[in-house]
């Protein structure tokens, strides 16, 4: 089974935000590092990419035939989407296993942990 691992920032620090991430040692700095590097050579993974801030999306919509934009996400929300990757496996648990390996999941942020629809 494919699966999709979305990953919701939350209050992550990540090297985008200087502030936030300075306040990490270096030594956890290296962990995060080396867990995101550990998780993109697991075997079944495909990595995604990681995505800028949420305040640089425009949101789109089509209301009775006009193209209609909107700064920013959809939704104002805190755990706003940061990045993704994608995850052969076998089973859901093997899934919730890399996802529980994310560094964003136990530094403030979530994972979201969804099955891909194959045909379509």
């Amino acid at each position: 089974m494919k699966y999709m691992l979305l990953i919701h920032q939350g209050t992550t620090p990540t090297p985008r935000d200087p502030e936030a991430w300075g306040k990490l040692s270096e030594e956890e700095q290296g962990r995060v590092f080396a867990a995101y590097k550990a998780l993109n050579e697991t075997p079944g993974v495909t990595p995604g990419v990681q995505m800028g801030e949420p305040e640089t999306a425009t949101t789109v919509r089509v209301e009775d035939g006009r193209t209609l934009t909107t700064d920013g996400p959809f939704v104002d929300t805190k755990e706003a989407l940061g990045g993704y990757l994608f995850f052969e496996a076998d089973d859901l648990d093997a899934a919730i296993e890399l996802a529980a390996r994310i560094p964003a999941a136990s530094m403030g942020g979530a994972i979201e942990v969804r099955p891909l629809v194959e045909g379509w």
